[in-house]
Order: C-alpha cells, then sequence, then structure tokens
C-alpha cells in the first residue's frame, strides 16, 4: 500500500495532511492555503466546481452552490435537523427513494455522500498534487457523537471518491493524538471540539503514546453556522426596520448577508466592533436600498449566548460520564474554527478553571491526527494506540417497545456483546430483531439502524425458546448484529444499513455514473 492520509472532512471547510519523515504536515492547496472550504457548485456548462472556486462564486449562483452538508448526511428527510436546514440553505433539499434527503444542484439530484464525496475528491487531488503520487488510503474524521448511519454514509462518501477508507476516527480523538505526540507524560485532558457544523467535547487520557477516550457527547447540529445565522437573522431585523423590506425569500441576498455574516464574526473575534457595508442589498419603492451598520462583541455575544451554554451542557455530561470532576482535568484544548471566539474561550476556562492550551492549530490538528493514524496502521507501529468509544447506547427493541440496551454509550471499541431474549408469544415462529441506537427509554424514540427476522423457531411456549442477540462494533463505530436460536443453531445477522444511507449497489452505481460524466465532460 502506498502513501495514506489523513483528511478532517469539515461542515466549513476541510483539511488534508500526511506523515511525512515521521512528522505530520498539513498539505496546502493549489492556492497555499492549509485549507479548503467544503463547498461543491455546479457553474454554467455543466462545470463542477469545489473549494474556493465554488465559494466565490456563491452570491452569483447561490441555488447550486452547496455548503453545510455534512449536517445533513445520514439523517432522514423527516429529521427534525433536515427540515430546518430546508429553511436555513438556499439550494433545494428533496427527499429521496428511501427517505433519505437529497440535494438539487442545476439539473442533477445528489445524495448527501455524493456531496461529501466531491470535497474528499479535492483533498485526495489536493494530497496527490503535493506527494507527486497516487493516492488510495486515507483515515476520515468524523464528530464523535455521529452515529452509526452517518458514519456509514461518511465512509460512502470515502468510497465514492475512490478512496480505501482504512478507518473512521473521531475528530476529538484525532485532535487527542496530535496534541499527545511526543508527550510521555501521563495526564488527563478535555477536548472542546466547536466547528462549523457539529460540536463535540470528549474526555481522554493519555500515557505512554496510548490514548483513552473515559467519554464522550456534543451536539450534531451545532456550530459555527448557527452563530452565523444568529447574526443574519439580526441584520435582516435591521434592513427591515430601517426599509420595510423582507429579504427572506431573496437567495442572493440572503448569501450575502451569510458571507458578511462571517466575516464579521470572524472579526469580532479581533476587535469590539465590525462594520457591515452591503449596497444594493434591495430594492424598495424609492430605489435601491444598501444595509450600512455595526455589530458590537457584547451584542454578538448576546445573540449566541444560549448556544454557548448548550455546549457546557455536553461538556459537563462528558465530565461526569468520566467520573472526574472539572479540577481533575490536565490540560483542556480547544479545537475547532468557531472555538476562536473569546466567549467560547472564557466559558471553557470559566468551566474548568484554566486556560485552553494554545499549542494547536485549531484548523489544523484533526487532520494532523487523523495522518498519525493512518501512517500507524498502514505502518504496523506500535507508538500510537487510539481506544476510541461508542457515543450511543446500542439495543434492541423488546416487549412493550422498551429499548434493552446491549452496549451502553462511552464502551470502548472494538467491542462485541450478547444476550438471552424469548419469545412473547406461544409457538412463536419467528421474532423480528429491531437495531436502536440512543439513550431513550422507549426504542421509537431512538434512532432506528435497521431490522431484520430471525425464523425457524421451533414450536414451544412462551418464554421458552432461547435467542442470543449479539452487537459487535468496530473500530470504526460500524454496527454488525447478529440473532441465534440456541435450540437449532439457526442464525441471521446483518451489517446494519440504515435505510438514510447507500447500498454496496447504490454506491456502485454511483462511481459509475461519476466516471462516464468526468470521461465526458474531459472530451
Amino acid at each position: 500500500m502506498g502513501r495514506v492520509i489523513g483528511i478532517d472532512l469539515g461542515t466549513t471547510n476541510s483539511c488534508v495532511a500526511v506523515v511525512d519523515d515521521g512528522q505530520p504536515v498539513v498539505i496546502p492547496n493549489a492556492g497555499g492555503y492549509k485549507t479548503t472550504p467544503s463547498v461543491f457548485a455546479i457553474a454554467s456548462e455543466c462545470e463542477y466546481l469545489v473549494g474556493y472556486r465554488a465559494k466565490r462564486q456563491a452570491i452569483t449562483n447561490a441555488k447550486d452552490t452547496v455548503f453545510a452538508a455534512k449536517r445533513l448526511i445520514g439523517r432522514r428527510f423527516d429529521s427534525v435537523e433536515v427540515q430546518r436546514s430546508r429553511g436555513l440553505y438556499p439550494y433545494a433539499i428533496l427527499e429521496g427513494p428511501n427517505a433519505d434527503p437529497r440535494i438539487r444542484v442545476a439539473d442533477r439530484i445528489f445524495t448527501c455522500s455524493e456531496i461529501s464525496a466531491t470535497i474528499l475528491q479535492e483533498m485526495k487531488k489536493v494530497a496527490e498534487a503535493y506527494l507527486g503520487e497516487s493516492v488510495d488510503a486515507a483515515v476520515i474524521t468524523v464528530p464523535a457523537y455521529f452515529n452509526d448511519a452517518q458514519r456509514q454514509s461518511t465512509q460512502d462518501a470515502g468510497r465514492i471518491a475512490g478512496l480505501d477508507v482504512l478507518r473512521i476516527i473521531n475528530e476529538p480523538a484525532a485532535a487527542a493524538l496530535a496534541y499527545g505526540m511526543g508527550r510521555e507524560e501521563e495526564e488527563k485532558i478535555a477536548i472542546y471540539d466547536l466547528g462549523g457544523g457539529t460540536f463535540d467535547m470528549s474526555i481522554l487520557e493519555m500515557s505512554a503514546g496510548v490514548v483513552e477516550v473515559l467519554a464522550t457527547a456534543g451536539n450534531t447540529f451545532l456550530g459555527g453556522e448557527d452563530f452565523d445565522r444568529r447574526i443574519v437573522d439580526h441584520l435582516l431585523d435591521v434592513f427591515e426596520k430601517d426599509t420595510g423590506i423582507d429579504l427572506k425569500g431573496d437567495p442572493v441576498a440572503m448569501q450575502r448577508l451569510k458571507d458578511a455574516a462571517e466575516k464579521a464574526k470572524c472579526t469580532l473575534s479581533l476587535r469590539e466592533v465590525a462594520e457591515i457595508n452591503l449596497p444594493f442589498l434591495g430594492s424598495g419603492a424609492e430605489g435601491p436600498c444598501h444595509l450600512a451598520c455595526e455589530i458590537r462583541r457584547d451584542e454578538l455575544e448576546s445573540l449566541v449566548e444560549d448556544i454557548v451554554d448548550g455546549t457546557l451542557e455536553s461538556v459537563q455530561r462528558c465530565v461526569k460520564d468520566a467520573g472526574l470532576n472539572a479540577d481533575e482535568i490536565d490540560h483542556v484544548v480547544v479545537v475547532g474554527g468557531q472555538s476562536r471566539m473569546p466567549m467560547v474561550q472564557q466559558a471553557v476556562a470559566n468551566y474548568f478553571g484554566q486556560r485552553p492550551h494554545k499549542g494547536v492549530n485549531p484548523d489544523e490538528v484533526v487532520a494532523l491526527g487523523a495522518a498519525i493514524q493512518g501512517s500507524a496502521l498502514v505502518e504496523g507501529t506500535q507508538d500510537v494506540l487510539l481506544l476510541d468509544v461508542t457515543p450511543l447506547s446500542l439495543g434492541i427493541s423488546t416487549y412493550g417497545g422498551h429499548f434493552s440496551r446491549l452496549i451502553e454509550r462511552n464502551t470502548t471499541v472494538p467491542v462485541n456483546k450478547s444476550h438471552l431474549f424469548t419469545t412473547t408469544r406461544d409457538d412463536q415462529a419467528a421474532v423480528k430483531i429491531r437495531v436502536f441506537q440512543g439513550e431513550n427509554e422507549q426504542a421509537l424514540e431512538n434512532d432506528m439502524l435497521g431490522e431484520f427476522v430471525l425464523s425457524g423457531i421451533p414450536p414451544a411456549p412462551k418464554g421458552e425458546p432461547e435467542i442470543e442477540v449479539g452487537f459487535d462494533i468496530d473500530s470504526s463505530g460500524i454496527v454488525s448484529v447478529s440473532a441465534r436460536d440456541l435450540a437449532t443453531g439457526r442464525q441471521q445477522s446483518i451489517t446494519v444499513n440504515s435505510k438514510s444511507s447507500l447500498s454496496c449497489e447504490e454506491v456502485d452505481l454511483i462511481i459509475e455514473e461519476n466516471t462516464r460524466l468526468e470521461l465526458a465532460f474531459r472530451g
């Protein structure tokens, strides 16, 4: 196997790294930037644009420019998060054949895995240009709180991009690998990861090259995008109050506001006041209308105070699950672009009673950790050992609709556990195994990962048959489930394939179609 790269597939920006001469390095793109916008678009003449090229034309081509697709990947169309997204983004989010979200760009319909694959392909090209050789293998990071469907969909994206995904690892664990490289002392660290679209909190213990995750918590729909949106809503109110014009139905104006909000947010991390000037933003009875205003840092902080407080709820739960107190944490590492906000830094410092560690680049550290893990997997070295956990409990639906946990959250992976169940009716010949992931006591309140039927059970009074149900979670967090009738030895098993992710056949068809389109475009 050739070189293996580490990819941080981000909501807002993505980053790729490789281990070179024993040291992990971030690979710059053709423009010299070490991060690439996670943006995809189709321009005129069906030209595909990715990264900065896509972002630069977003205002004039808002409806055919896709950003923040990571927030949709692996979710069901009818989920609260997807329905909320339909009102936030200018591009069209449609229901797919298996109730999974699809995105319409120009005249084509894409799955969320396909959109993410375009970003991964761009990262692959960046790495190949730097290394001067083809790259076929990668370790890809995901938020620690991603469920099985989201992990599978990310793995699908890697395969569509032409990559052999050696492992899916959690972003906080990747950050810990990069932070801990070369450190020998034993310590407990907290990783506070506030990115563009997701938030993760992990407590880890590090000792002599072993990185063990003790607990993790988070929110896969909370991040910098929400901070931007609060600013956009504020600017919409200011403009409507001044002009009487509601801009919510104007995709070009909304994209201009989003760009201005993102720039103002970054400015307010360095200064107390940011100026916003958007000429010709709308048109009224008296002609063109402009937006010219200032936003102060304290105004922004009041707009997003509840979002920051929401991250601290996850922090508190994670510390409790780790069986520690805040003052037992040796170091706190903040990663993710949104963690640069002074209010966020202060909130973390106040909770843990110490200033966050400043020795890592929050935009690059996750990709560096992925590259370290990839190098260790390929070279078979024992210098680094990562022991990660499953973020959510796994189990099945039992009589009365209850959720019976087989594997509790924060269990170290890989793991295999089994439990005996029985029938609920006399002479019951088959049982349906419904697999769920979550923390609610009622099964249907959790995420259903899949279902299958174990048949051929010999006639017997209810309660007598012994059916062993086993869960297996691999190091990437992918779930397999089996059920076996102990009396007959009859067994049924599946690798859980969520209805919101793609089948192997669908992935193969997408790869074939993309190859055909690429050849046609080149020709």
